[in-house]
């Protein structure tokens, strides 16, 4: 019992991760969920985390702010071992997500090109 509360004692708890993180518990809960990050559980069912899942959630949130959904950083979890860079197996996900952008973007420009021309059209001086 003495080796687990040392382990215990080793891992941070969803509050202390939240603190080394600037995530909220409630996004780590969710990050959990969704299998991006690991939890093991004390013996009363809080989530204990390893030191090591901080680095994990800065990668998880720089993946987050470049767009990229949840389930295409689980797959891209693996393509990190540089917290500064990711490693060539990442590049197929990531010109996948390039292209859907390009083509978001492309339809959001010809939308607005309609909505141009309809207010262009509108206006009292057109006639």
């Amino acid at each position: 019992m003495a080796q687990a509360s040392r382990d215990e004692g080793q891992l941070l708890r969803v509050g202390d991760l939240a603190a080394r993180t600037g995530t909220s518990p409630r996004m780590l809960r969710y990050y959990e969920s969704r299998g991006l990050i690991d939890a093991e559980r004390s013996s009363s069912g809080q989530r204990l985390f390893d030191p090591a899942v901080a680095e994990q959630v800065r990668h998880i949130r720089m993946l987050l702010g470049a767009g990229l959904p949840t389930r295409a950083i689980n797959e891209l979890l693996d393509c990190i071992q540089d917290p500064d860079r990711l490693e060539p197996c990442a590049v197929p996900i990531l010109v996948e997500h390039l292209r859907d952008y390009d083509s978001q973007i492309s339809e959001l420009v010809s939308t607005r090109d309609t909505l141009q021309g309809l207010i262009d059209s509108s206006a009292p001086n057109s006639h």
